[in-house]
């Protein structure tokens, strides 16, 4: 059986607050280590509207308090938004507190627009020093040398596993030459995944954290009792879909029938092509689906996201979505 996890957003639905949202991620944690989920992770995005784990680490902390079992980490955290030794700081506290449930993915995009990029004081040429910034976080987490001045603390000498995020060849080409697990954005962004995955295989030198390639792929996946009914639950991810490509981000909209037919053919074609490795409907349909996406891509794991309204038909989507993975 191929190992799933969680890829949360902590989405802000239509008439609810981030409280109820930052409440919901931690139920849902709680019920999916309960349900073999291998890890639940949370993504940095700075003023989105439909998004509540902007503070990752932060939520981190409230998730992995709840739960004792779970693996929790960052998918991730938006590097060029911050200072190597301050990530390494923080991620240093979360293992201390938590030890060996910690995950730390690492992303290049700013992970908001160049106005909010302005506002979190970022320069935006920081995203060229991306890999030199992950070798740095890499060195704050080394044992510390003899009159070594600035050191990490917590974090120093921590076993903290790096992840490489991406939806492009350069993450690949960047986890491979690193040595280090690789996670590729599929579930919005697969125009590239073949090829990165190739390329990712290929391409990969063992590193003192790993000795041979491992590979997470995102997808969406709504399941319900009918094909139907995920169907319906599946809107809502496409109207937020639209609505953020067309410029107007908001919460998590109510899903609306017969959304498909509403679309202009442009819209159409771009939710065909972004969200392409998307599974939707039946435990029959997902089991399916699941397997087949495996068997096409040869996944390590899969990090399995459901942008669903209703709370309690996200828990039910997760928990078929485990039982049929498993049958």
């Amino acid at each position: 059986m191929t190992p799933l996890s969680i890829l949360d957003l902590s989405p802000v639905v239509e008439g609810e607050t981030p409280r109820d949202a930052l409440r919901n991620t931690i139920d849902l944690a709680q019920h999916a280590e309960r349900w073999g989920y291998q890890r639940l992770w949370l993504a940095e995005h700075h003023s989105l509207p439909g998004v509540a784990s902007a503070a990752t680490a932060v939520v981190l902390c409230a998730v992995a308090s709840a739960t004792s079992t779970i693996r929790v980490g960052a998918g991730g955290i938006m590097l060029p938004n911050h200072a190597p030794l301050v990530i390494a700081e923080q991620f240093g506290t979360l293992e201390s507190l938590f030890p060996g449930r910690i995950d730390l993915g690492l992303g290049r995009a700013p992970g908001s627009d160049q106005i909010t990029q302005r506002a979190l004081r970022r320069d935006p040429q920081n995203s060229d020093r991306f890999p030199e910034d992950v070798m740095e976080l890499q060195a704050w987490f080394r044992t510390p040398e003899p009159g070594q001045t600035v050191r990490a603390v917590p974090g120093a000498g921590l076993n903290v596993p790096l992840w490489i995020l991406g939806s492009s060849l350069f993450g690949a080409q960047l986890a491979a030459a690193l040595g280090l697990p690789f996670a590729f954005a599929s579930h919005f962004a697969p125009a590239q995944l073949a090829r990165a995955v190739q390329i990712y295989r290929t391409q990969f030198q063992p590193s003192p954290q790993l000795d041979k390639p491992y590979l997470m792929l995102g997808v969406n996946v709504f399941a319900a009792e009918t094909d139907a009914e995920a169907r319906y639950l599946y809107s809502s991810l496409q109207q937020a879909f639209v609505n953020l490509r067309s410029g107007r981000p908001g919460q998590l909209p109510r899903p609306r029938e017969d959304f498909e037919a509403q679309l202009s053919p442009s819209e159409r074609q771009m939710l065909d092509g972004a969200l392409v490795c998307s599974v939707v409907g039946s435990p029959d349909t997902v089991r399916d689906g699941l397997k087949s996406f495996v068997e096409r891509t040869g996944a390590d794991e899969l990090m399995v996201t459901a942008q669903i309204y209703d709370h309690g038909a996200r828990l039910r989507s997760f928990e078929l979505t485990s039982g049929a993975a498993s049958s």
